[in-house]
Parts: C-alpha cells; structure tokens; sequence
C-alpha cells in the first residue's frame, strides 16, 4: 500500500497495481458468495422499508458497484440495510417515495462535499454510547415490524410509529396464521444452524429458500413476494430524475442529513470493522465520497439509501475477498440472477424473509455487549438509553439530533481532548 497515496483515491486503484489470477479468482468465489447471501436481505430490506422488493435489488446492484469500485476500503461490501429502514419507512409514508429518491439524492451530494472536505475523520468524536443507542432502538423497531408477517397476522395498514404498531398487533391477534409461524421458526434456527456449522456457506439464503420451498411444496396459506407485490422485473429501469423543487428541497432537507449521517457512519463503522479483521487500513474520505456516488447514483435508477454493510463486509472477508473487485462482482451477479431468474424470487415466502429480519435486528442490537453496557460511565448510560428511547419512541432525527448534541457537551465538559477510542463491533 501506498503511504502516501491521496486520502480521496479509490482503494482499488492501489490494489489493481499488483492485481493477479489468484487474486481474481479470491475475489470472483467471494463476490460469488457475498452476492447469495445479499440478494434475499436486500429484498427483506426493501419490503421493510415499505418499499417495493425490486428496489433492494437495484440499490445492491448499483449502490453495492459504485461503493467498491470508488470506496477506500479494500473490501467492503455495499447496499441496502437495517439501519436505514426506519427513517426510509418514514420518509415514503410522509413524502412518498419519489420523496425518498430526492432525499437519497441530496445525501449523496452531502456525502460527496463531506469527502472533499475531509470530513470522513469526523466519525471518531461521534460518542459510541450514541451509536450504540440508536442501533439497539433500531433493531426494536425493525423486529417488531416484522411481527406481522412473522407470525402471519392480516395487517392492512401497519403505522410506522411503534406507540401506534404495538395495539395495531394486538388487535389482529385473531388472524395468527400458525403455518406463517412454523415458516419463521424453521428459517430462523437454519440461519443460525449453519451459521454456526458451516459459515462459509451461504446460509442466509439456503435459509430462506428451504423455508419458501416448504411453503409452495406443503401448499401453505403464507405470502410470497409474488402474491403480494407480482412479478419481479429482470432489467434495470431507466434513468430519471424526481421532480425537484426549491419548496421540495427545504421539506426533504432533515431526511436527507439523516440519511447522509446513517449512511457516512454505517460505512466508516464497516471499514474499521474491516480494517480489523484484514489488519488493513481504510482511506475514509474516499469512502464518504463513494458513499455519496453511490446514493446519487441509486436515486437515479429508483433504488434506496446505500452504504457500507458490516454483515456483508464481514461475509466477504471470511469468503476470501481481497479487493474492491469482488464487490463489483457481487453487484454483477446479483444483476445477472436479476436478468436471468427474477421469477423465482417471486416465491420466497414473507414469513422466510421476515425471520432473516429478526436475525438482522438481533445481529444489530450486538446481545454480546449489553452485558458491558452496565460497566460504563454514567454519561456513556445517559446517552445509550437517550438515544435508544428517542428512536424508538420518538424520532431517528431527534435521537441523532438530540445524542450527538448531549455527547459533544459532555465532552466540551470533561475537556479531555481528543476524541475517544473506538471499540467496533461485528454486526
């Protein structure tokens, strides 16, 4: 690696110098791998953000190329995830989803005045306490969501608010459909099943595919994706841009500044994560840059927010990843079971794709550490449990608002200088 090399220069430019056959064929079984196990999430991802499921597709495809091809990190993983299903959900039920496309778009241009400015270092004086905080209250929200077809209640309208969604349940009780709980419970224990014996299998969507198959097979009263949204499209839509307008821009300009905040701190997040594991070392303002490309681009064709996926990042380095191009082929091969089998996506089963959901939100809320939360300082505790209850309960944008206000004063209190040290985890 190049010590010198600019901070805003894309990583696979250093990494094609020395670039060999083995080194391609790492990266074409890791992109192979990564892409089976992206594919089902970033549909579950879209259809939890009250999206259409063909938007998870595009937003991996386009988000996931642009994100390895432009990022600083040697294998980082792009696309659509958890974290952004809160506020996306949010923005399409206030604004529509053209809403979200002009939103997406101005956060890739925030993104991309961030990286110029060098402002990628920045993530290091974000309190943990704050971001821990929010993740577990997004992982609430995100299992509580998939309640409904987890356990197959009929939920016409199901409120984004979660004081709302709790008594909208609990009034459906009556329709609990047992076979769309069996479903669940049989992908849920295959998830963490072969996770277990075999992690370098795909297993996210052997998962979910068996449990799909044992409700068409078994002829199961559940969902599919196809009874609920229809076919899947096997292209790319076409360029185009939303309908922009000054009064527009001021409406969406909140949402917009949350995405970019989610989508700069998930992604820094996921290459230091990275960064651990390959004892490498990432260029963050190229990634803040790529992550604002990627959004841009995403918007044009209509697909969601995009940035860094820890999960999928992770996926790939134990699959053998070793440079941005096996992101790109990641993206490729989701595009090419896209063109050539979109009708058999349209058989995965909500159920199947609602447990992959819950394990996704678990994963978030890292069980692993609340056992340490209880040794923090009572500042650290202050600002987890703000935060955590002001997502949950009242906004993503207040709680980012109101956790990094509270952390920057706590620090400006405490006067200890820099900024403190990072302990990552493994999402």
């Amino acid at each position: 690696m190049l010590v010198n090399a600019p901070m805003r220069q894309p990583k696979i430019i250093t990494t094609l110098r020395d670039y060999s056959v083995s080194l391609f064929l790492a990266d074409l079984m890791a992109g192979i791998t990564v892409a089976m196990v992206a594919l089902p999430l970033s549909i579950a991802i879209a259809i939890a953000s009250g999206a259409d499921p063909s938007t998870g597709i595009i937003t991996a495809i386009i988000g996931g190329f642009f994100i390895s091809a432009l990022g600083g990190s040697r294998v980082q993983i792009g696309g659509p995830t958890g974290a952004f299903i809160v506020v996306v959900f949010s923005v399409i039920a206030e604004h529509g989803y053209d809403g979200l496309v002009l939103a997406t778009m101005m956060a890739g241009i925030f993104l991309i005045i961030g990286g110029y400015f060098r402002l990628g270092s920045l993530i290091s004086y974000v309190p943990e306490a704050v971001v821990s905080g929010f993740t577990i209250g997004i992982a609430i929200i995100i299992a509580t969501s998939q309640l409904s077809d987890f356990t197959g209640l009929t939920v016409e309208n199901l409120p984004a608010d979660f004081l709302e969604k709790i008594p909208v349940l609990w009034e459906a009780r009556e329709s609990f459909n047992g076979s769309a709980l069996l479903i669940a419970i049989i992908t849920l224990v295959l998830i963490v099943g072969l996770r277990k014996l075999f992690p370098r299998l795909p297993g996210l969507i052997v998962a979910v595919a068996f449990g799909s198959f044992l409700a068409v097979y078994m002829v199961m009263p559940v969902d599919t994706i196809h009874s609920r949204f229809g076919d899947l499209p096997n292209h790319l839509p076409a360029m185009k841009l939303p309908e922009i307008t000054t009064a527009r821009l001021i409406e969406l300009f909140p949402s917009a500044l949350v995405i970019a905040f989610l989508a700069g701190v998930e992604s820094l997040l996921s290459a230091i994560v990275a960064d651990r594991m390959i004892e490498g070392k990432h260029r963050p303002n190229a990634e803040v840059t790529a992550q604002g490309v990627a959004n841009i681009a995403s918007s044009l064709f209509g697909g969601l927010p995009a940035t860094g996926a820890i999960a999928r990042t992770a996926t790939n380095i134990k699959a053998g990843g070793k440079t941005p191009v096996a992101g790109i082929v990641h993206a490729f091969v989701i595009l090419i079971v896209m063109v050539v089998a979109a009708p058999l996506a349209g058989y995965l089963a909500m159920p199947a794709l609602a447990a992959l959901l819950v394990i996704t939100a678990w994963n978030m809320s890292e069980p692993h550490k609340w056992k340490s939360y209880l040794s923090l300082p009572g500042s650290d505790k202050m600002l987890l449990v703000t935060t955590l209850i002001l997502t949950v309960l009242v906004d993503l944008t207040v709680a980012i608002g109101v956790g990094v206000a509270m952390g920057l004063a706590i620090k400006l209190r405490d006067r200890n200088g820099g900024p403190e040290e990072w302990h990552t985890p493994e999402r």
